[in-house]
């Protein structure tokens, strides 16, 4: 027998997957910057994105599925892009945070992708969902901000 919010599930461990490779990505960025500050700020961000994703694995229970617990291939490639460029910038903090920045808007894309999936879906399981979506939307968009401004202050400092 077939789950009925098999639809809903499937958009859920997309996001789960996007969550973890935002906990990886945050955690390796954290390893490469030399700023105390900045590196305490990424590791409270990867434990954002881990909170995230622990979310999303409870909603994907509750609808009768099997939660993923992996990272994407295309994150996993982008923190090995992440590791070859920290190595030719030496770790310049400016550097990873461009990536982890970048990062961030791939997360973005695909919380609003999954956003407008479940509004499209219109099913009671896609509208309860929606209410956690949203909510993390707004944590993914506040982590792109506030990288994008340290960003923007790190290169402002080093010119």
């Amino acid at each position: 027998m077939s789950n009925p919010n098999k639809d809903v599930i499937d958009v859920l461990n997309d996001l789960i997957e996007y969550s973890k490779d935002g906990q990886k990505g945050f955690e390796k960025s954290a390893e490469d910057v030399k700023s105390p500050q900045l590196k305490a700020f990424l590791q409270a961000r990867g434990a954002g994105c881990a909170d995230a994703a622990r979310e999303l694995q409870a909603e994907v229970l509750h609808l009768g599925g099997k939660p993923e617990d992996s990272t994407s291939l295309t994150g996993d490639l982008h923190r090995a892009w992440i590791d070859l460029k920290t190595t030719f910038t030496s770790n310049d903090d400016e550097a990873v945070l461009n990536e982890t920045e970048r990062g961030q808007d791939y997360a973005l894309k695909a919380y609003r992708e999954a956003r407008e999936k479940l509004t499209k879906l219109n099913v009671p399981a896609a509208q309860n969902s929606l209410v956690l979506v949203d909510k993390q939307l707004q944590g993914a968009q506040k982590n792109h901000d506030e990288v994008k401004a340290l960003r923007d202050r790190v290169r402002a400092e080093n010119h």
